[in-house]
């Protein structure tokens, strides 16, 4: 086994190409935006290229004129970007945002159980007692992010609380994987689908999490065991091209990029040293989706808790999204941050 490297400035064309990509894509203040957005944040974080905290500043200004929509849970996705506009600019407006989100979360959320956020896609109450993986990435991923930003107890404990309880919903104890839901009500998995990109939302906020907290906090082991078994599952479900399913225990289901950038970015993270291979190929397959112009494509739609595997499978991949652009720099920048990279010759 030979261990993966990747190549330097490859990988930053790559990022560039993804970046200016998404820059042509018309958002609206939402967890579509707030993905996409992050991949860009986390882009400037390894390359402080002026031009993508300038788009952003740009963007978030003009709309925050506009007013901003109400407030729900997907949405506290763009809290991400708010963290890097401040850390960027020193601009205390961004910071005040992050801040209103994160009290959002802790005062207003709707929540069910031990303090559990209910995924809520509206300001209405969607699924009632549901917790979905997309949840860990948009708020408690978040949530944790700032906590440990301001030195900020309470919101570190609720975070962590959070991704306890999501993984005692969501994790299945005999495959390791995750479903794409928890139905608290009905006390069931309702279709018990394991979802190829509910997986990715798992497995990369919780290898970004363990790499957050230190030995001595509970929560540490527990992160570290559950997606270490996580991935230990994923790797032998990789396909022969280098990607993950959209359903990932279904052969006949299709290769889908978001998943497989967000698996393979947890990957680069955690760094199990028998994953090298596996990581190799991830590369190669990701790259294969990514066009000469930054569009990542194979990337499927909007999908929420379907009722059967083959309603899954017909879910539309044919357009760009913006959480394909944000996790395919998610991964992109991993590589850089916790990989050996060499420099062309």
């Amino acid at each position: 086994m030979r261990k993966f490297n990747c190549n330097e400035e490859e990988v930053k064309q790559l990022i560039d190409r993804v970046v200016r990509r998404t820059m042509e894509m018309d958002f609206t203040w939402n967890w579509s935006c707030g993905v996409a957005f992050y991949g860009i944040s986390k882009a400037w974080e390894v390359t402080k290229n002026q031009d993508y905290i300038d788009y952003l500043v740009h963007w978030v200004d003009e709309y925050l004129e506009l007013g901003l929509p109400p407030m729900m849970v997907n949405a506290c996705a763009m809290g991400h970007t708010m963290l890097t506009l401040h850390e960027a600019t020193g601009d205390a407006k961004y910071l005040d945002l992050a801040l209103m989100k994160a009290e959002y979360l802790r005062k207003d959320a709707i929540r069910f159980g031990e303090g559990v956020f209910q995924h809520t896609v509206s300001s209405k109450n969607d699924f009632p007692e549901q917790a979905w993986a997309d949840t860990l990435f948009m708020a408690a991923y978040f949530l944790l992010r700032l906590g440990f930003k301001l030195d900020n107890k309470e919101y570190i404990e609720d975070a962590l609380n959070q991704f306890y309880w999501h993984e005692e919903f969501l994790q299945d104890t005999k495959t390791n994987l995750f479903y794409h839901a928890w139905d608290n009500v009905r006390g069931d998995h309702l279709s018990g689908i394991y979802w190829g990109r509910a997986n990715a939302w798992a497995a990369y906020t919780m290898a970004q999490a363990h790499k957050m907290l230190n030995p001595f906090m509970p929560m540490w082991m527990q992160l570290g065991g559950a997606v270490g078994d996580q991935l230990s599952s994923l790797v032998r479900l990789q396909s022969p091209n280098g990607l993950w399913r959209t359903v990932l225990n279904d052969e006949s289901s299709y290769e889908e990029t978001s998943a497989s950038a967000g698996i393979a970015a947890a990957m680069t993270i955690y760094a199990h040293p028998l994953h090298q291979n596996y990581m190799a190929k991830a590369y190669e397959g990701i790259l294969a989706n990514i066009d000469d112009d930054g569009s990542v494509r194979n990337v499927s739609a909007g999908t929420a808790v379907m009722h059967s595997v083959e309603d899954y499978k017909v879910i539309s991949k044919k357009r760009l999204q913006g959480w394909g652009q944000g996790l395919t720099l998610a991964y992109l920048v991993a590589l850089l941050q916790n990989t050996k990279v060499v420099s062309a010759i």
